[in-house]
């Protein structure tokens, strides 16, 4: 006989302790495992170094590159609570809209399109997050022992990492992926960590900033 569970006794794993609401954009602290929003973290993370709930130090200055976006939690969140990211979407596209200014998801989805000269639809097992909000990245080399990349317009899934950005510079500059450890990307100069995804970036560095968001690269400077 297949057992019911009443939701309000999850909810103690599934919202934030900053909020106390269902979490969205699910972010968690690497030192310490705790799971919050992520505009609640960042915010609290602003004026402090210490996780909300357990008060470790996270880092003495820069706490914000110790915290990771966690697809699995936001994932578990959206398939048990009914219309909950229905509802996220439109209080986003809400939020634009006040503003005055084009929402991401809205953005991405008219680059999607069908036209022509497009190629035919594939199975959504080779969708390569196509389907994900996507952000537009311009990549610039700020050191003269790198190369310059050919094309430094990408457009790629806002769930994309640093990560994945630096082995894909690694790739192109330095003619090998595992090469990556060797480069660091920037953002108004400041150092990203290399869990943080390209969304999290564009939230936190590039605010009520015009597209496209602009990162630097260059060889990895042991501190």
């Amino acid at each position: 006989m297949e057992r019911r569970i009443k939701l309000k006794t999850l909810n103690s794993h599934i919202t934030c302790k900053i909020c106390r609401g269902y979490f969205i954009d699910a972010t968690t602290v690497t030192e310490c495992l705790h799971t919050f929003c992520k505009s609640c973290l960042v915010k609290h993370l602003e004026e402090n170094n210490t996780c909300p709930t357990c008060n470790i130090v996270i880092h003495q200055s820069h706490p914000l590159q110790y915290i990771s976006f966690d697809r699995t939690m936001q994932d578990i969140v959206y398939k048990l609570v009914p219309d909950l990211q229905d509802n996220e979407i439109k209080r986003e596209r809400d939020f634009y809209r006040a503003r005055g200014l084009p929402c991401p998801k809205d953005a991405a989805l008219a680059a999607d399109k069908p036209g022509a000269g497009d190629e035919p639809d594939q199975p959504d097992n080779t969708d390569c997050h196509r389907k994900d909000e996507q952000v537009n990245v311009c990549l610039e080399c700020i050191s003269t022992s790198l190369r310059t990349l050919k094309r430094s317009f990408i457009r790629c899934s806002a769930q994309a990492t640093i990560t994945h950005l630096k082995k894909f510079v690694a790739k192109k500059v330095l003619n090998g992926m595992e090469k990556y450890r060797e480069i660091d990307i920037l953002c108004n100069d400041e150092l990203l960590g290399k869990d943080h995804t390209l969304k999290f970036v564009y939230v936190t560095r590039w605010r009520f900033r015009d597209p496209p968001l602009r990162l630097q690269y260059r060889p990895k400077i042991d501190l």
